[in-house]
């Protein structure tokens, strides 16, 4: 990987990497860097049980902390950005008949790799299909979320 990460880069690329050593190698990266992220799964025809499984999963791993408003407050933001970008501003799914299934990754730490000078922030990629509910009628989509925390 050439250049320096930055949150939102790095996001992304856990996002959209498959499994094994292409994501070893980010996640090396990533604790090299001073990232904290995790990566994981959800599929639904429901906005808010991706929003709950995204926070849940960022609450579990300690990633923001629950008491704390403008933790919560970002990473709400966060999620909310990068569902946009998947959904291409609408925010709605199975009303209008579309189902996504999404790989998220949540990425806590400084925008630029090491440098603290402007805070931490909160960075939320989706990477994954939408389309009607009917296997074969998805295209893959992504959204990117970063807010300062």
């Amino acid at each position: 990987m050439s250049g320096e990460i930055t949150i939102g880069k790095l996001a992304v690329l856990l996002a959209a990497s498959s499994a094994g050593d292409e994501e070893q190698q980010l996640m090396r990266l990533a604790e090299k860097a001073d990232y904290k992220y995790f990566k994981g799964r959800v599929g639904s025809m429901d906005p808010q049980k991706i929003f709950a499984a995204i926070e849940t999963a960022a609450k579990r791993r300690a990633l923001v902390l629950d008491d704390q408003y403008r933790e919560e407050h970002a990473l709400y933001h966060s999620i909310l950005d990068a569902f946009h970008g998947v959904c291409r501003g609408e925010v709605a799914l199975g009303s209008i008949l579309r189902s996504a299934g999404l790989i998220f990754s949540i990425v806590r730490g400084p925008r630029l790799a090491k440098d603290y000078a402007d805070g931490e922030w909160l960075a939320v990629a989706l990477y994954g299909t939408i389309g009607a509910p009917i296997k074969g009628f998805e295209h893959e989509a992504m959204g990117l979320g970063i807010n300062h925390i």
